[in-house]
């Protein structure tokens, strides 16, 4: 008998911390291992009010994130491992004209300044067919020497639909070598429509494929010089407004075009993270990174 109490309370002990390694590894999710390969990123946004959701406008803080972003890849001298960068990602939000698209203009300007493919830019409340096609079949072709990461920029919902069509061209085992990279609850959760996904929805319909890193939320708006989000204080930027390469000054108008006026490109720390290895970077850190300039 008492052999038999001690198999039982020796099973449970073996529960519990078969439980607890899965605690640690949701808590402490795998290493990236990062080598400049393949890249891709999806900006959330919308150029025009979607009058079905709580909050009309969408994110200005992509339309100075998005260049941002660039800049650290272009400053690298890596502008040909960004394989994919869709943005206005709201799925079911409507298009707007050009000259009033935010984000087109970052990402136009982006592509004339510092040498990006433009091919691999979308504006998906117009091309949301060929961004789901090209994105889907960049995930597709990922392998153990060739993987993909991917920098979740905005919501789910689009995503999810990409790692759909994925799955429905039989290129599942693919995103076994799919990494994403996340540094907002609100990105991974938030829906637009009733009807959309977040993304636990996406790690069900993979079934846990795609690899997971969430790094630090990468705000800190109440202290400007921390991390990459500085409120209403466009002081501590001035370096960008001043410099005297003239693309480094075109990146300060796209921050000061913020509608709400907020200096926030916080989506970018995650490729300094990436590209850089800090997850802690800052004003003084991005001024010191670009130095000279990028072209």
């Amino acid at each position: 008998m008492f052999s038999k109490d001690v198999l039982i309370i020796k099973m449970k002990t073996i529960a519990i911390l078969i439980m607890c390694f899965f605690s640690s590894f949701e808590l402490f999710p795998q290493e990236l291992n990062y080598t400049n390969n393949r890249l891709a990123v999806s900006f959330d946004g919308n150029s025009e009010p979607d009058a079905a959701y709580k909050w009309p406008t969408g994110d200005p803080d992509d339309w100075g994130a998005l260049v941002a972003s660039c800049a650290i890849i272009a400053k690298l001298g890596l502008q040909d491992i960004l394989v994919h960068c869709s943005y206005n990602n709201f799925i079911d939000a409507p298009p707007g004209p050009d000259e009033e698209n935010q984000l087109k203009i970052s990402a136009d300007g982006a592509i004339e300044l510092w040498g990006f493919d433009e091919s691999i830019f979308f504006d998906v409340t117009t091309q949301l067919k060929e961004s789901k096609a090209q994105l889907a079949a960049e995930m597709g072709k990922s392998t153990a020497d060739d993987p993909l990461y991917y920098i979740h920029a905005g919501l789910s919902e689009f995503i999810y639909q990409v790692v759909e069509k994925v799955i429905a061209e039989g290129n599942i085992e693919a995103l076994n070598h799919v990494y994403l990279l996340s540094h907002s609850k609100f990105n991974e959760n938030e829906i637009r429509r009733d009807y959309h996904r977040t993304w636990d929805d996406i790690r069900k319909l993979c079934d846990n494929r795609i690899k997971y890193k969430k790094i630090k939320d990468q705000n800190d708006k109440e202290n400007p010089n921390n991390l990459w989000n500085s409120g209403k204080d466009f002081s501590v930027w001035y370096w960008m407004r001043d410099h005297p390469d003239r693309t480094i000054k075109w990146m300060y108008s796209r921050l000061k075009a913020h509608s709400g006026k907020v200096a926030d490109i916080s989506d970018c720390g995650m490729f300094y993270y990436l590209l850089v290895g800090d997850d802690n970077g800052n004003p003084q850190k991005f001024r010191d990174f670009i130095e000279g300039g990028i072209n």
